[in-house]
C-alpha cells in the first residue's frame, strides 16, 4: 500500500506543476530552458564518461567483491585507523563529482561495509581530488588550496566517526542481519586478478572523465603574449582571464576578437599533457577490462555483474537526471549578483548561505572552481568561498535524493547536516584567519 501511495504523490505533484507552472513568466521559461540545458549538457559531457563507468564499478563492487572481504576492510569491526584512512584519501583517486560517486558508495555499503567507513568515502570521493586541491591553490590562492585540502580530509574522517556513532544501534542490526547471510562461494579469481580488473575499471574512470583546465598562450597580431584560461567562446570572441607573475588570475575579463590573435596554444603541462591522450588510455583500460572479463569470468558471472550495474542504474539514474533538471531550474531563478551579495563578508549567516548553496548545487569535476572564483569578484568572502569548496563538491539536490534512496532519510539528514554545518564552521574560522 504503501508503494501505492509514493505513486500517487508522484502523479499528483507533475499534475499540481503542470497545472500551476507559470509558463508566461519569462523569468519561468528561461529556467525551464536552462534545466533543459544543463540535463542536456550532463548527458552529454557526464553520464557516458563517468556516471555509467561508475555503474559496471558498482556492480562489479556487488558481484566480485566477497561480502567477508568488504567486512573484514570496511565493516564495524574493521581497524578503524585502516578503514577510514582508505576510505577518506578515496578522493585523490577517484577525480569525480558527487554524483558519480554514489553507485561506488552504493556498491560497498550493500557488500557490508561501515556506515562510518561508507560515510567517509561519500564526502571524500568528490571532495578530495587532486587536479581540484592543486587548481583551487592556483586560480583562488594558497591559503584556500591548503585549507581545502585540510578541510576534506578531516571532513571525511569527522563526518564518518559521527554518522557510525549517531546510527550505533540500527547499524549493529544491520551487520548482525548481514553476518547471517550464507558466505557466497570462493572466487575463481586470485587477490590480484581482482586488484588488476578494479584498477583497470578505475583507471577507465578517472582517464575518460579527466578536466581539461583551458590553460593557454595567446599570441596576438601586435606580438604581445598572454598567458590566460579560456572562460567562454562565442562565434567570433574569446572571454579570457590573464595570469598574473605569480601564475594567479587577475579578477577582470577580457574579451578578444578572433581578429586579434594569430595564434592559441595549450600550456604544456601533467594535466593537458594527459587530457590530449585520455581516450587512447581509455581505451587501454577499457580493452584490458575486456580481456580480463573474457580470460577470467564465467558467462553466469558477467551475466550477474550486467544485472547488478541495471539495478543500480535503475535505482540512480532517474533520481540523477531528475535532480540535476531541478538544479538547472532552481540555478537559473536565482542570478549569481544576487547570491554574490548573500555571501560577502565573514558572518555567520554569509557562510551559513555558502554552505547551503554549495550543497544544493549541482558541481560537475572542477566546475565548482571557476564558480568560486566568479562569486569572488563579485563580492563573496574567503571564508564562505572555503565553505562552499568544502560543501559543494560531496553534496547537490541530484545526489541527495540517491543517498536518501539507498540509507534512508535520517541518515542522509544527518549526513547533509553535518556537510553544511562543518562547512559553515571551518569557513568562519578561516575568514577570520585570512582577513
Amino acid at each position: 500500500m504503501n508503494k501505492e501511495w509514493k505513486i500517487f504523490g508522484w502523479l499528483a505533484g507533475i499534475f499540481l506543476v503542470a497545472y500551476f507552472l507559470p509558463l508566461g513568466n519569462p523569468n519561468v521559461s528561461n529556467a525551464i530552458y536552462e534545466a533543459f540545458r544543463l540535463l542536456q549538457w550532463y548527458a552529454r559531457q557526464h553520464t557516458l564518461a563517468c556516471v555509467v563507468p561508475a555503474m559496471f564499478i558498482a556492480g562489479g563492487i556487488a558481484t566480485f567483491l566477497s561480502h567477508a572481504s568488504v567486512i573484514r576492510y570496511l565493516g564495524p569491526k574493521a581497524n578503524r585507523v585502516l578503514a577510514y584512512a582508505v576510505a577518506s584519501v578515496a578522493g585523490f583517486i577517484l577525480a569525480v563529482c558527487s554524483c558519480s560517486v554514489l553507485p561506488m558508495f552504493a556498491g560497498i555499503y550493500t557488500m557490508g561495509a561501515g556506515l562510518g567507513p561508507a560515510s567517509a568515502f561519500l564526502y571524500s570521493g568528490p571532495a578530495i581530488n587532486v587536479m581540484a586541491i592543486f587548481l583551487s591553490a592556483r586560480v583562488l590562492g594558497f591559503e584556500i588550496g591548503l585549507a581545502r585540502v585540510i578541510g576534506s580530509i578531516g571532513f571525511a574522517f569527522v563526518i564518518g566517526l559521527i554518522m557510525a556513532a549517531v546510527f550505533r544501534r540500527s547499524e549493529t542490526k544491520r551487520n548482525e542481519t548481514a553476518m547471517l547471510l550464507p558466505e557466497p562461494p570462493q572466487s575463481r579469481r586470485k587477490l590480484w586478478q581482482t586488484t588488476l580488473f578494479f584498477t583497470a575499471m578505475i583507471l577507465f574512470l578517472v582517464f575518460s572523465d579527466w578536466y581539461n583546465t583551458n590553460d593557454v598562450t595567446i599570441t596576438l597580431k601586435d606580438g604581445a603574449v598572454i598567458s590566460a584560461n579560456i572562460r567562454y567562446t562565442v562565434k567570433d570572441a574569446f572571454d579570457i582571464q590573464e595570469y598574473d607573475a605569480q601564475a594567479k588570475l587577475l579578477p577582470d575579463v577580457r574579451r578578444l576578437s578572433k581578429t586579434d590573435i594569430v595564434e592559441i596554444k595549450p600550456v604544456p603541462s601533467f594535466t593537458m599533457t594527459v587530457h590530449h591522450v585520455k581516450w587512447h588510455l581509455a581505451g587501454l583500460m577499457g580493452i584490458a577490462v575486456l580481456l580480463m572479463t573474457w580470460k577470467w569470468f564465467s558467462r553466469d558471472e558477467v551475466k550477474e555483474w550486467m544485472q547488478a550495474t541495471w539495478d543500480f542504474a535503475k535505482m540512480i539514474v532517474p533520481l540523477l537526471f531528475g535532480g540535476v533538471f531541478i538544479t538547472g531550474f532552481i540555478g537559473a531563478l536565482i542570478p549569481e549578483k544576487y547570491v554574490a551579495s548573500l555571501v560577502g563578508g565573514n558572518s555567520i549567516s554569509s557562510n551559513l548561505v555558502a554552505s547551503v548553496i554549495g550543497a544544493m548545487w549541482y558541481f560537475a569535476t572542477l566546475t565548482e572552481i571557476p564558480i568560486t572564483e566568479t562569486l569572488m569578484r563579485l563580492g563573496m568572502g574567503k571564508g564562505p568561498a572555503l565553505a562552499l569548496l568544502l560543501a559543494g563538491p560531496a553534496l547537490s539536490i541530484p545526489s541527495m535524493l540517491v543517498i536518501y534512496k539507498i540509507i534512508g532519510f535520517k541518515k542522509t539528514a544527518v549526513f547533509v547536516l553535518l556537510v553544511v554545518v562543518m562547512s559553515t564552521i571551518t569557513g568562519l574560522i578561516f575568514g577570520a584567519w585570512v582577513k
